[in-house]
């Protein structure tokens, strides 16, 4: 844990003025760049350890996609930080107007552990490019990655300017938000702890991004292509072991592919994972002992059609799927985050809907159809914070999308750009010449009624 002499620094810094000029920006984006891209092998070998992520998994998910963040914010910085000319009303002729993009202060960014590494640098690059000052806590489970972590950016930015901290995450974000007032918090994690960096933030009004998780739906149509959708299922929802904030939670099928789609989905995670996952090289494992217990309970609430293999000695738990599973158990209470994957039929898309409102507002929905007709119903009756047609997760990879939940599932959004706007202040200018200075904006007002009604409407 940090001292509040060590906060108190980062305020001095900021309030220097060093971090707002493009070329102070620009560099501290390259040596993040350069820092990451030195540090690869070691990054590979910290997530396998933690995770036992391959290195292409590494590169998809992690490495790859910090890796197109950064490049994009060099890419565009310029634009980003440039006043933004906006219109001008007729009442205020012959004024103009533009917006400045101004830094917030002090923001601190708090990371999970399923994606140790892009889940702390991707905010923290629209943090820079914003221009603040930052403290960065990182996930005590994901302990390899932490250490590797720490070294990378207490060699590579002033503790002025960057500090890494680390330790018990309820206990160090407790005390420091409490004895030091940030001008933004983000937060990366469970429901159950965003609620709790909300309640301390709230304190001292302190805005935050909250980006938690949820129970996000997988829609199979009758009309979808059902070799295709399970190939991007499976792909997606058993990558990291099922431990993904937007992996899909669960599948609604229609009853008349329903076995068909079962049968399908199984021959793919054979194909993909071999009959034994555990001996595949690319497949995940379970962070810690703690959420292995919590996930292997789910396991006792349906029918187990495929899979339910576990290992507690190896934090293997296989890709499984269930049905039969009733809506009231807790496997459709909580989310998941692990590799078991219940499949539940539907009739009619009121049905379906009904399921989903159990836990409304997930993080993400994924719709898999031919029909444009069924696509936008399905997108017009379920309220969610993004999703896909035909793919799943996905749309977390396109920065030009921006990434966040709404309710229970979130608040606020980043990815590209996006993450540059939530940790900047939109500052709103109207510059008025002097030459032009009409008596009638002024008192006395008797008798000015008509002219005010005609511009100002």
């Amino acid at each position: 844990m940090k001292s509040v002499k060590e906060l108190n620094n980062l305020r001095e810094f900021y309030k220097s003025g060093a971090t707002k000029s493009f070329e102070f920006r620009k560099q501290q984006l390259i040596k993040l760049k350069h820092v990451v891209t030195k540090y690869e092998k070691e990054i590979f070998k910290a997530l396998y350890t933690d995770l036992r992520k391959s290195p292409e998994e590494c590169w998809v998910t992690e490495n790859g996609m910090l890796l197109t963040e950064i490049n994009n914010a060099l890419s565009n910085l310029h634009k980003w930080m440039s006043p933004q000319r906006v219109k001008t009303n007729l009442l205020n002729f012959p004024s103009s107007s533009y917006i400045v993009n101004e830094p917030l202060g002090v923001v601190l960014i708090i990371s999970p552990w399923n994606y140790p590494l892009q889940l702390l640098l991707k905010p923290l690059v629209g943090a820079i490019a914003a221009g603040n000052c930052i403290v960065l806590k990182s996930s005590e489970f994901a302990v390899a990655t932490t250490i590797l972590l720490s070294k990378m950016i207490e060699e590579t930015f002033d503790k002025k300017y960057i500090l890494f901290t680390e330790g018990d995450g309820a206990e160090v974000v407790s005390s420091m938000m409490n004895q030091y007032i940030f001008d933004h918090v983000f937060f990366t994690g469970s429901t159950s702890v965003g609620k709790s960096v909300y309640q301390l933030a709230a304190n001292n009004l302190v805005p935050v991004t909250l980006e938690l998780g949820g129970k996000s739906p997988c829609i199979i149509e009758s009309d979808a292509d059902l070799s295709v959708a399970a190939k991007r299922i499976v792909s997606t929802k058993f990558s990291n072991a099922g431990q993904m904030c937007v992996a899909p939670d669960y599948v609604l099928i229609h009853v008349s592919i329903k076995q068909k789609f079962i049968d399908i989905l199984i021959s793919t995670i054979v194909q993909f994972f071999s009959s034994n996952a555990e001996m595949a090289e690319h497949y995940g494992r379970i962070i810690n002992e703690k959420q292995f217990d919590r996930i292997v309970k789910y396991l006792n609430n349906g029918t187990i059609v495929f899979g339910g293999n576990v290992n507690r000695k190896e934090l293997f738990i296989g890709p499984t799927l269930m049905d039969n599973v009733d809506l009231e158990s807790d496997i459709m209470q909580e989310e998941i985050f692990g590799p078991i994957l219940p499949l539940i039929g539907f009739d009619k898309m009121e049905d379906a809907i009904n399921i989903i409102e159990k836990n409304k507002n997930p993080l993400a929905t994924y719709i898999f159809t031919s029909s444009n007709k069924k696509e936008k119903k399905w997108i017009e009756n379920i309220a969610f914070g993004g999703g896909c047609i035909n793919n799943a997760t996905w749309h977390l990879t396109n920065h030009h999308l921006p990434f966040g939940g709404r309710g229970y599932s979130g608040i606020g959004q980043y990815q590209g750009k996006y993450t540059f706007d939530t940790f900047s202040h939109k500052k709103s200018i109207l510059k008025t010449p002097t030459w032009f200075d009409p008596s009638i904006k002024y008192p006395p007002y008797k008798g000015k009624l008509n002219y005010f009604k005609k511009f100002i409407r």
